[in-house]
């Protein structure tokens, strides 16, 4: 007997499940609201750990494919004072396969492959228990019966109201992102300054990062300990007077590392939340979930790891034999639970040090995650 089963979200963690499942010739119906793959910007480069994103890739037969597109020249970390002396200056070696990067809307492209995604299905509540299984309903008005739904829909999961009634909360720190176009061209002093990989810049309650992208791009983030006011600070759609507060909360920081700010190409403000460490719910037959549905928890490195791991994992949990699915999922869910709160236990401690008063304790935790 064939399941029906649906993932809500095409991120890592979807795209993850649907995968192995596809190659273990399982069909899984997968649900994005947006409209297309590109709709909108994917986001910035992704670091994938040998034991967890790219294990994920590899259960899914992805791993040399990853590997011709990883840019293991990324994984470089540079730290400096902020009046620009140069604290450490890490280079992996050349055949360092670690964690190496890959921009998000590449690993996108490379999970999607020949997954049927049905996009522009914008689900809005998962209602177990019906005698039709579980009911998916979506904005256009549209209802859909599935034995299993698994939540991969993010921060606001839509899934995550069926099994817990826990909400993100803010963790006081907020995140302005921008961006450096064509930088070895446009910004030859800026990408001399940035490196190979990632530049962080660490001063009291606040800090400033640069990582590369493919292309030349590069995404910088102004990371500050701010209070919870969305009416604070400038409209994020005026470019200048985001610069210009930034500018001032960065006053007295050496002139090459504001170039940062300086030449940013537009502001987003996002403010970082997470889900308690020990999140976990008692089990609702038919609907689990996986990544920041499951786990939100601050972004250093682990999150998206996480994610595809707990999709590939789950998939071939479901896919082992014609058992009872349920059984699967209760497993795999305990299985989830106590690493994903290893995790968060260690990046929300994490986030306390690299956006903190004291800037020596994020140097320190820089030398002891960083290999010697």
């Amino acid at each position: 007997m064939r399941h029906r089963i649906a993932v809500v979200g095409s991120g890592p963690a979807g795209l993850s499940f649907a995968r192995v499942m596809h190659r273990h010739g399982h069909r899984v119906t997968v649900l994005e609201r947006d409209p297309a793959p590109d709709a909108r910007p994917p986001g910035g480069t992704l670091d994938l750990h040998e034991g967890l994103g790219q294990l994920a890739l590899d259960k899914a037969g992805l791993l040399a494919q990853f590997r011709a597109l990883a840019r293991p020249e990324g994984q470089a970390m540079r730290i400096l004072d902020t009046d620009g002396t140069v604290l450490r200056d890490w280079r992996p070696h050349p055949d360092d396969r670690a964690h190496p990067e890959i921009d998000r809307g590449q690993l996108r492209d490379l999970l999607l492959g020949p997954l049927d995604v049905q996009w522009g299905r914008e689900v809005t509540r998962v209602v177990p228990g019906t005698p039709d299984g579980v009911l998916v309903h979506c904005a256009n008005g549209r209802q859909e019966a599935f034995d299993l739904v698994v939540g991969a829909d993010g921060a606001w999961s839509r899934t995550r109201p069926a099994v817990s009634a826990v909400a993100p909360h803010y963790t006081g720190v907020t995140y302005v992102e921008t961006s450096l176009d064509d930088v070895d061209a446009r910004h030859p002093d800026l990408a001399r300054l940035i490196g190979d990989g990632s530049l962080a810049v660490f001063g009291v309650n606040r800090a400033l990062v640069a990582q590369r992208n493919s292309g030349g791009h590069v995404k910088v983030y102004a990371q500050l300990r701010a209070p919870l006011d969305r009416h604070a600070g400038p409209d994020p759609a005026d470019t200048e007077a985001v610069r210009s507060s930034l500018l001032a909360l960065f006053d007295g920081w050496a002139a090459p590392v504001l170039g940062l700010l300086r030449h940013g190409t537009a502001f987003v403000r996002r403010r970082l939340h997470t889900l308690p460490v020990s999140h976990t719910w008692a089990h609702v037959p038919g609907v689990t979930l996986l990544g920041d549905a499951a786990h939100l928890m601050p972004p250093l490195g682990a999150g998206a790891n996480l994610a595809m791991l707990e999709g590939a994992e789950l998939a071939e949990c479901l896919a082992a034999g014609p058992g009872d699915p349920d059984k699967a999922v209760r497993a795999f869910e305990e299985r989830m639970w106590e690493r994903a709160g290893r995790w968060a236990e260690m990046t929300t401690a994490g986030l306390e040090r690299l956006v903190g008063p004291d800037p020596a304790a994020a140097l320190a935790l820089f030398d002891e995650l960083q290999p010697s």
